[in-house]
């Protein structure tokens, strides 16, 4: 097995927070932000063309020069390739951490994803063991294949991750694990050092959350402060950055959920090509799928009235950093400037969270419904005419874009690179908009001058796009070839799952 184990090492200690910025702090705070600077020049320099704003998309397979043939070489998401639909080849033995497992209708959308990843591989006949805290109750499971192992939460409520490591451990000397799987930083960098068969997946990382706070500062009302907490956050996920950057190569197998964090994972983190692979996120089609008479039934029931022109959805926590108070702001300027063209307009907005009351005092075309399940989230995609997603947090690509498209609604999304370097790629599925009031005005008045018959082709677009990359069949295809990949190289049984195709293929 090497120098890295299939099992227990030594533990390391976590490096001491970073101090509060004096005069030397200070000047190395300059220096991270100058360089952070130059790294996005050539970054951007080195960028695909774009076109219109868009970007033109990955790189195809019909030019062979491109690509070795090997998995562990791809230059873009594995999405693109077909695996076959046959049993598998092996059946795995999974070992997965998540901080945190699914329940009811609260999931975040890393909870979704391992939700919706281990279960479709547990179908497959996969053997997953999550090792996640407990959550009060029965976990929600989609397969007798999927073992849990519940460890108590830390008085703070947070992960044992100490705790789950032991009962890893445990389970791993009676039986090798074939490959482990951390949702983000499920298993912590100190223990994921001492395995050679361990693949993250990174919903967010610091580069993003930067980017993020630029976005959330600019994005300030007129005469609204810039807080010492937003100063010192800014500080923090800089330090965070440079952290990442030292611990992430702990990792033997890194997995970006969008184009964008994997170009970031190679070109600033640094991570050798043959370790980072780009699997876009997929959500489960047979639940977020078109279905019109689901769509009809859902607006009666919430008394949107038949002759509304147009009904807008937004779904997700109704947070600040979601960019809820710019939309507040756009949609209240709208009202007084162009109260004819929004009469007919209705908003449903589906999710908890402090901005709701907000929604609720803009008038009664406004409906906020609360947090929703899955097949309730259905029937809202299916019943509104364009979805919106004005989130300042340019982190990973966000669960619910894709069950939007999925669901045939196009997207008017935040102009981040996540989402639109892999789903928004081009203006016939969605608009896309700099996070601003103002942006948002023009957006949304785009958006109703353009009316149902253009939205409902953007949707179509929107749609096909989501069915050939972004569903759940499509992201545990490429995630069992990526973990059979992982294993062939570890048992050394002369098997190569890391070429493509197979004859299986």
């Amino acid at each position: 097995m090497g120098a890295k184990q299939r099992g227990m090492g030594k533990r390391r200690h976590c490096p001491a927070p970073p101090p509060v910025l004096h005069s030397h702090g200070f000047r190395y705070f300059l220096f991270v932000i100058s360089a952070m600077s130059l790294v996005g020049l050539f970054y951007l320099a080195s960028k695909p063309c774009r076109l219109g704003g868009f970007f033109l998309g990955s790189r195809q397979l019909d030019d062979p020069s491109l690509w070795s043939g090997r998995l562990d070489e791809l230059p873009f998401a594995w999405n693109h390739l077909r695996f076959s639909a046959s049993p598998p080849p092996r059946r795995l033995r999974i070992a997965l951490f998540v901080k945190r497992w699914p329940k009811g209708d609260r999931a975040g959308g890393m909870e979704r994803h391992a939700l919706t990843l281990h279960g479709a591989l547990a179908l497959r006949g996969h053997a997953t063991h999550v090792f996640t805290s407990d959550p009060g109750g029965p976990p929600d499971r989609s397969s007798p294949n999927m073992l849990f192992h519940l460890s108590p939460p830390l008085r703070g409520g947070g992960f044992d991750a100490a705790a789950a490591w032991d009962q890893f451990a445990r389970a791993n000397a009676a039986l090798p694990f074939d490959v482990v799987h951390s949702e983000s930083v499920g298993l912590p960098h100190l223990f994921a050092g001492n395995l050679s068969n361990v693949a993250v997946s990174w919903h967010g990382i610091a580069y993003e959350a930067v980017h993020s706070e630029i976005a959330q500062d600019l994005a300030r009302l007129p005469g609204e402060p810039r807080s010492s907490d937003q100063v010192k956050r800014m500080q923090e996920r800089l330090f965070r950055v440079v952290d990442e950057v030292k611990f992430f190569d702990s990792y033997a197998h890194h997995v970006a959920t969008s184009d964008h964090v994997g170009d970031i994972l190679r070109r600033v983190y640094m991570i050798p090509d043959e370790r980072v692979h780009v699997i876009l996120n997929g959500v489960d089609e047979q639940i977020f799928r078109r279905d019109a008479e689901k769509g009809t039934a859902f607006r009666r029931r919430h008394r949107v009235p038949e002759k509304a022109k147009l009904v807008v959805g937004m779904s997700g926590r109704l947070v600040k950093d979601k960019g809820h108070p710019i939309m507040v702001e756009a949609l209240r300027q709208l009202l007084e400037e162009e109260p004819d063209s929004m009469e007919w307009v209705f908003f449903l907005v589906a999710g908890d969270g402090p901005w709701g009351d907000r929604y609720r005092e803009l008038g009664p075309n406004f409906l906020v419904l609360g947090p929703l399940d899955r097949p309730s989230l259905s029937e809202f995609y299916n019943a509104i005419d364009v979805f919106a997603h004005p989130t300042l947090r340019a982190q990973g690509l966000d669960q619910t874009v894709l069950e939007a498209m999925n669901s045939g609604k196009p997207v008017m999304v935040a102009r981040f690179a996540g989402i639109t370097e892999s789903a928004i790629v081009s203006s016939e599925m969605g608009y896309v908009f700099a996070p601003s009031v103002q942006r948002i005005k023009e957006t949304l008045s785009r958006v109703i001058r353009d009316g149902r018959g253009v939205l409902e082709k953007k949707g179509e677009v929107a749609r096909r796009r989501a069915l050939k990359l972004f569903t759940a069949t499509k992201m545990a295809a490429a995630f069992e070839r990526l973990f059979l990949c992982i294993a062939s190289k570890n048992a050394g049984d002369g098997l190569d799952f890391c070429r493509y195709p197979l004859s299986t293929d």
